[in-house]
């Protein structure tokens, strides 16, 4: 972070899981943040305790419509990214990612700033390719439940890319994978926040299909780190870039240890397996090592350990006493 100046930086979606993350960074690093959000999905206790502070600014905006603010850097983070939320309003979800990539791009273009995009794992679809590098064009249904949001995040790069061959913008994009932390929304429906929830409030802990679909981790402050890194790199360096944690746990495995770790009563239940739910989804990021010096390095157990602390605290403050 020592190479990192202060500059003016925009991130949309900043109210959200990721993205107050990303403020917290960027402010720690000395820069003026402006958190673009219209809180569709986030909320303000994620960014209250920035909310005094003298280069943190909040504007409520949808990232749909066009924004015009001075800016040296631009971090689109925008979207609801959890199916439940995705797929309340698909139309609107496409529109986020497409017309808000259009916007962001056309701000970047505008004041000549670098620009970064927030992509997904779920740009590869259920892979035919295990573990996924970049390089695989992926397996998406066009047609799906699940497509508004595949196919905003892959119309989203390419824009990205056009704008970088036909305007010559600065850009950066990384695909993310399963993220988790404190901040997660205790709705959202992902499989971690989901799992935790279901314990603690000592709820059977629903697993789809026989359990045997695997994911790959990645803790939030190792994925921050991964952000700023690949922002901090020559403009040479575009992306994509896997940026998650190659561990792979099935989701068996993850249910009982969150049991384990919460001391949960709860059992499991089985449900159907959903449409076009991946079977399997593991980084190859050896990108992410050769170009940024990037690797995650909180294990599982030590991030879920956080992040049932923070989902238990949620739920006592919001219990009457």
């Amino acid at each position: 972070m020592n190479n990192y100046k202060r500059k003016r930086v925009l991130v949309t979606g900043g109210a959200g899981f990721l993205g107050s993350h990303l403020c917290d960074r960027l402010i720690d690093a000395g820069n003026e943040v402006v958190c673009v959000d219209n809180f569709f999905t986030s909320t303000r206790e994620n960014i209250e305790h920035l909310l005094d502070h003298p280069r943190f600014e909040l504007i409520r905006h949808d990232v749909t419509f066009p924004l015009y603010i001075e800016v040296d850097e631009i971090f689109n983070l925008a979207c609801p990214a959890s199916p439940i939320h995705y797929q309340h309003d698909p139309v609107q979800t496409t529109k986020t990612s497409v017309h808000g990539a259009i916007n962001m791009l056309g701000l970047a273009k505008r004041v000549r700033a670098k620009i970064f995009q927030a992509s997904t794992s779920e740009v590869y679809g259920d892979p035919s390719m295990h573990p996924q590098p970049e390089e695989y064009w992926g397996n998406v249904n066009p047609i799906g439940p699940r497509s508004c949001y595949d196919e905003g995040k892959r119309c989203a790069e390419t824009l990205f890319f056009d704008y970088h061959r036909q305007h010559k913008l600065r850009i950066k994009v990384i695909r993310i994978f399963n993220t988790y932390g404190p901040r997660m929304h205790p709705n959202d429906g992902r499989v971690v926040s989901n799992f935790v929830m279901q314990a603690l409030l000592g709820q059977p802990i629903t697993i789809y299909g026989d359990g045997s679909q695997t994911r790959a981790f990645c803790y939030v402050d190792d994925l921050i780190r991964g952000f700023l890194a690949l922002m901090a790199t020559g403009d040479e360096v575009t992306g994509p870039i896997n940026c998650g944690n190659p561990g792979e746990f099935t989701m068996l495995e993850l249910a009982n240890m969150v049991i384990d770790i919460t001391g949960s009563k709860s059992k499991i239940e089985r449900r159907p397996l959903p449409q076009d739910d991946p079977k399997q989804r593991r980084p190859d990021i050896t990108k992410a090592k050769q170009i940024l010096g990037w690797q995650p390095e909180v294990q599982l157990r030590e991030g879920l350990t956080k992040t049932i602390e923070y989902f238990d605290q949620l739920i006592k403050s919001r219990t009457p006493a």
